[in-house]
C-alpha cells in the first residue's frame, strides 16, 4: 500500500487541461458529471430528512463538495471540441 501512495504522488501534475479532449474522455466526463449530480442530490435530500444538526451539517458539506466538483467539470463540456481540434498544430510528420 505504501508503494501505491508513492507512485501516485510522483506523477507529474498537468498545469492546464488539454485544449481538445478525446471522445472517450468526453464520455467519461459526462459520466462523472452524472455521478456528481446524483451524489449532490442524494446528500441534499438526506440533509433535509435528518434532525441532528451535526449530521445535517456533514451531509450538506458533502453535498456542497459534489456540487463543487460538478461546477468544476462542467466548463470542460462547454468547449467546441471540433474547433479546438482544428486549431491544434499538426503533429503528424509527412511520409517520405
Amino acid at each position: 500500500m505504501q508503494m501505491q501512495s508513492q507512485s501516485q504522488t510522483n506523477q507529474p501534475q498537468i498545469p492546464n487541461p488539454p485544449r481538445a479532449i478525446t471522445t472517450k474522455d468526453l464520455l467519461y466526463i459526462k459520466d462523472v458529471l452524472s455521478w456528481e449530480l446524483l451524489a449532490f442530490k442524494k446528500f441534499h435530500h438526506l440533509a433535509q430528512q435528518v434532525t441532528n444538526p451535526q449530521i445535517k451539517q456533514a451531509l450538506e458539506k458533502a453535498g456542497q463538495m459534489h456540487q463543487n466538483h460538478y461546477q468544476r467539470l462542467l466548463p470542460h463540456l462547454q468547449v467546441n471540441n471540433n474547433v479546438a481540434l482544428a486549431n491544434l498544430p499538426n503533429q503528424q510528420t509527412p511520409l517520405q
